[in-house]
């Protein structure tokens, strides 16, 4: 007798209702963000090649703080080492979140869009290195084209109209959640000053009594904020880079609910700083980091030097190919069937707009490069991002009748109860179910 075919798992299929849920809301002030972001970057370049540009430097360099708690910083870096510490927080909320309740909370489901990611990393620095290398450039460069920018792709959706279905879109949230992880590790051990160890212990005892207040179940902004704060500061004068203060602190708060809870102190504050990180913190920090000169000869310079070319093939070519391979493969080896309304295309073009890598390249960009070639890298992570974005768009509006028709049924509520139609069919493949029909287009 000829043995049972071994069951497989069905990937990109039916969210489960409480994740997709959860990824709508975080996906709903990304995509507002993103705009919001989108029209900074605009609003930066404009100004910077304008007859104003002296204006908008003047009030990128312009300092202030306290020089006694060494905080006397420039309003550029105040941005980029203040404000998107928020980001990061927001960054360690979304990732505990993604390990406790999300799809990273079994190896089952997430073993693909962890492998995805990584390959997704690891493929454009490989060619920022080959590139870099074969032109005699610098390699300091080479976690530039790593990461993704989660609020810009959504940008990019919301622009070009498409219909994703709800897999797909929490997909790319998981993939950039985990990119997020590499560059924050990155950060970490790569782009560190000289280290003062006292600072650095008096950061970890702010994090061990955050730690503490969370077990011990204590609630009050007036307890975390003045802790949150003095945390971030210590960490800035340790010589690690701040923003993993946010995501230290994003990491220990609380992400399950205690009986009778409406909502986990996670949630809470992931609601409340969501907003103000994707509206206010990620596109004041692009305000005064993409100002960088587009005139021919900067262009020129970005497609004639090898650390710039090698952004602009890291993540334009990189993230394309590491992200679709790495899919493919994992979903091969781990006998997960492709969910039969999609094809192998959509992780394609997914791929591609995972090639947006506009907030996190531009700050290891800054890391990289403090000096002036930094300002071609910008421009490189600029123009690489506009050109993945451009070749996503193609891509997905050839697909858009399908994902609109996808889209509808995921979201018809014929009977108005607030629970769309398709979680309430008895005939319907359970969300995340086995399957051992069919093959993987």
């Amino acid at each position: 007798m000829a043995d049972a075919p071994q069951s497989r798992s069905l990937f990109l299929g039916v969210l489960p209702l409480p994740e997709r849920q959860a990824v709508a809301r975080a996906l709903r002030t990304e995509t507002v963000g993103g705009l919001i972001l989108l029209a900074a970057a605009v609003v930066a370049l404009v100004w910077a090649n304008s007859p104003f540009s002296g204006a908008y430097a003047q009030i990128r360099d312009v300092h202030f703080g306290i020089s006694a708690l060494g905080l006397d910083l420039s309003l550029g870096h105040w941005t980029a080492d203040g404000l998107l510490s928020v980001f990061f927080l927001v960054a360690g909320i979304e990732l505990k979140r993604e390990l406790v309740v999300g799809e990273l909370r079994s190896p089952a489901t997430a073993v693909l869009p962890v492998i995805a990611a990584l390959c997704g990393m690891a493929v454009p620095a490989a060619l920022y290195a080959a590139t870099a290398g074969l032109g005699g450039g610098s390699m300091d460069g080479w976690a530039v084209p790593m990461a993704t920018d989660i609020a810009f792709a959504l940008a990019v959706l919301a622009v070009i109209s498409t219909h994703l279905p709800a897999a797909l879109r929490a997909f790319l949230l998981t993939l950039a959640v985990v990119d997020d992880l590499g560059a924050i590790l990155v950060i970490a051990v790569f782009f560190t000053a000289d280290l003062n160890p006292y600072a650095l212990a008096g950061a970890l005892a702010g994090l061990v009594v955050f730690y503490l207040l969370q077990r011990l179940r204590v609630t009050g902004w007036w307890w975390y904020l003045p802790l949150g704060v003095t945390i971030w500061a210590l960490m800035y004068n340790g010589g690690v880079h701040a923003t993993l203060a946010g995501v230290a602190m994003g990491l220990l708060l609380r992400a399950t609910r205690d009986e009778g809870e409406s909502a986990s102190p996670s949630e809470r504050t992931g609601h409340l700083l969501h907003p103000l990180s994707a509206g206010v913190a990620v596109p004041l920090f692009a305000l005064f980091a993409a100002g960088v000169s587009v005139s021919t000869g900067a262009l020129g310079e970005v497609f004639s030097s090898p650390e710039p070319l090698g952004v602009v093939v890291g993540l334009v070519l990189g993230k394309t190919v590491g992200i679709f391979v790495g899919t493919y493969l994992a979903a091969r080896f781990t006998r997960a069937q492709l969910n039969p309304d999609l094809a192998w295309a959509d992780v394609f073009a997914l791929a591609a707009l995972a090639g947006i890598g506009f907030t996190v390249a531009l700050l290891v960009g800054e890391l990289a490069f403090p000096q002036t070639a930094g300002e071609h890298v910008k421009a490189a992570v600029l123009i690489a991002s506009l050109a993945s974005a451009l070749l996503a768009a193609l891509l997905l509006r050839r697909r858009n009748r399908i994902y609109r028709r996808l889209y509808e049924e995921e979201n018809t509520d014929a009977d108005a109860d607030g629970i769309p139609d398709i979680y309430q069919q008895a005939t319907a493949t359970p969300a995340g179910a086995d399957r051992s029909d069919g093959t993987s287009r």
